[in-house]
């Protein structure tokens, strides 16, 4: 059974800690590049220290957003920032207050949020019996509640400013069920849900909400689990299909886009899943 993610699971670096209510936002923030611009569109991307948030973020830079950069790991987070205007802005979304604080860094650097692409997330592979509580939660706070937190601090901007998209990260898994992921395919699923329930609700205010729905991906992640081995990568998404399918589904004001497989360019959906499943596990 293993605890997956980016990094030490809920060990944040010291100045991503949550801090007590009313603290002043946090000002250890660095730009890389070009200096910032504010009169261009700008990108919030959580999960950007690797894999499909990094190569998301990329994606909007090379057309001249400005990036602000959420995640863990600061290092890695730099590297992502590489070679751009993107702001850092370390953050542990699973703390108590760590959405309220990455949304009021990211606005205190801008003034606005034109996207947000909510990549954050954390998996546990191992049968659900065996599963600590304390995973279970950590899971579900991470993958689903931190979501829906960071969600709400953004959006009174966007409704405000009359535009904006939030763009939430969905999975073929929760359509099929992935064996020994219980907890990843529920919070996924509730994802899913909150998607369609509050693109509705938005209907009129020039707000959209896009939920993207990959096939298996090659991340760190999965060659965690299934190791080095090149047969168990072949025929995934890359993150770089992910990113530019996000990238296109905003361009083009896209409520949904599924996206599976460059080995299965006319599958969708769990049939699709349940095949690749019983084939790699």
């Amino acid at each position: 059974m293993t605890l997956t993610g980016s990094g030490p699971a809920y060990d944040p670096p010291a100045d991503a800690r949550p801090r007590r209510a009313g603290a002043p936002v946090p000002a250890r923030t660095r730009v890389y590049g070009p200096e910032r611009r504010l009169d261009r569109r700008v990108a919030l991307v959580t999960g950007a220290s690797s894999d499909i948030g990094a190569a998301t973020a990329r994606r909007f830079a090379m057309d001249g957003w400005q990036l602000l950069l959420g995640g863990r790991d600061r290092y890695r987070l730099e590297r992502t920032a590489a070679g751009t205007s993107a702001v850092v802005l370390p953050a542990d979304l699973a703390a108590p207050d760590g959405p309220r604080l990455l949304a009021r860094s990211a606005l205190h650097m801008t003034g606005r949020i034109d996207v947000l692409v909510a990549g954050a997330d954390i998996g546990w592979t191992g049968p659900f019996a065996a599963m600590p509580h304390t995973d279970i939660d950590r899971v579900l706070t991470l993958d689903l509640n931190a979501t829906l937190h960071l969600v709400r601090e953004v959006l009174p901007t966007m409704i405000a400013a009359g535009r904006g998209r939030v763009v939430l990260l969905g999975a073929l898994a929760d359509r099929a069920g992935a064996r020994q992921e219980a907890v990843y395919c529920a919070a996924k699923a509730g994802l899913a849900a909150f998607a369609r329930a509050l693109r509705r609700e938005l209907r009129g205010t020039g707000v959209g909400v896009t939920f993207v729905v990959p096939g298996p991906v090659d991340t760190d992640l999965r060659t965690r689990r299934a190791g080095p081995d090149p047969a168990s990568r072949a025929g995934l998404l890359t993150p770089g299909d992910v990113a530019a399918t996000i990238f296109d589904a905003v361009r083009r004001h896209r409520d949904e886009a599924h996206l599976a497989p460059p080995s299965q360019p006319r599958a969708r959906g769990p049939g699709l899943y349940r095949r690749l499943r019983d084939r790699r596990g």
